[in-house]
């Protein structure tokens, strides 16, 4: 396709040994921006391991001492966030890897697997705390109350501030999104051990610890679901979430010259890129003009950065959609 971002080709079947009764014209257009790499949280991710890793640390020391599940339980999901924030962060890195060998995206796709792995670390530390807490439950142990409340206390402000440096860009990249609900469901967990230690001192509730740990698996496994949903339907390829694909196809129709488009395909490449094609069945045939504005209004009205339209003068395909069969 060449380095520019704005050209059209036009390439005839019969020139290439296709056995159409007809040659078609095939016209790449290839939006602006789509090599824009994504928001650069380096220094968050570099800050929130760090903190948190001494948060682990801290969490499991104290849990032990004090024997808490609750801050034990805090201290394994802050260690799943820990291993979540270095693959979200390398597959920051490696989606700014330029395309290589067969690799023809580069590695945009690896903050799509980033998000999958980040939500199966957390269903699988909820399902060992949630354990430890069941056996906890027959068999209610002391707890050091006020160690407990001090340590969580400071797991609150760690996550808390660590959920802020992601805040900005959770709702463009799911990748940044798995980052900032690891921390900000950590502060909530946090807040709670705090709440039940405080109760097991005024009470001497016992039970109160392991229930508090069972709540905490409650709320991780309520914010990874939506999660774990997008990371799979982005690795299936499915249109990313918000695509209006009624809209784009009734978009491509009111073009001018446009009688039938067939072949829409929308998906993304990465956790924050979208890439469509589409067949344009354009009797009059176009210029190169033409797909470069298309191009560009699917950008600026769709987000898809990756746009390549073919242009046919025929409608050679059963699966050709008129304007009329768009709602």
């Amino acid at each position: 396709m060449g380095s520019h971002d704005h050209h059209g080709h036009h390439h005839d079947h019969a020139d290439h040994g296709h056995d159409h009764g007809h040659g078609h014209h095939h016209d790449h257009a290839h939006g602006a921006g789509h090599a824009h790499a994504p928001a650069n949280f380096g220094k968050a991710f570099a800050i929130g391991i760090a903190l948190n890793t001494a948060l682990v640390v801290a969490e499991g020391i104290y849990g032990y001492i004090g024997n808490s599940t609750a801050l034990l339980a805090d201290a394994g999901h802050n260690l799943s966030d820990v291993l979540g924030l270095v693959v979200a962060w390398g597959a920051s890195i490696a989606a700014r890897r330029a395309p290589s060998g067969r690799f023809t995206y580069g590695f945009r796709a690896s903050t799509i697997l980033a998000a999958l792995a980040n939500a199966v670390f957390l269903l699988v530390a909820t399902g060992a705390i949630g354990w430890e807490a069941i056996l906890r439950l027959r068999e209610p142990e002391p707890v050091a109350g006020v160690t407990v409340m001090v340590v969580a206390g400071i797991g609150i402000l760690i996550n808390g501030f660590t959920a802020m440096l992601f805040a900005s860009g959770r709702k463009d990249d799911i990748n940044i999104e798995g980052a900032y609900l690891h921390m900000a469901a950590d502060a909530a967990v946090s807040l709670g051990v705090v709440v039940s230690a405080a109760l097991i001192i005024w009470t001497g509730w016992l039970w109160l610890d392991p229930v508090t740990s069972l709540v905490i698996c409650g709320t991780i496994l309520w914010s990874t679901t939506s999660l774990l949903r997008g990371s799979i339907d982005m690795s299936m390829a499915a249109a990313p979430k918000g695509t209006d694909l009624a809209a784009i196809k009734a978009f491509l129709l009111a073009r001018p010259g446009v009688s039938a488009i067939h072949d829409l395909h929308v998906w993304p490449i990465s956790t924050t890129e979208t890439a469509l094609t589409c067949h344009l069945v354009m009797p009059a045939g176009t210029a190169d003009a033409f797909l470069m504005e298309t191009a560009q209004l699917l950008k600026t009205t769709f987000r898809i950065g990756h746009t390549t339209l073919q242009v046919e003068t025929h409608a050679d395909n059963g699966c050709a959609l008129a304007p009329d069969d768009v709602v």
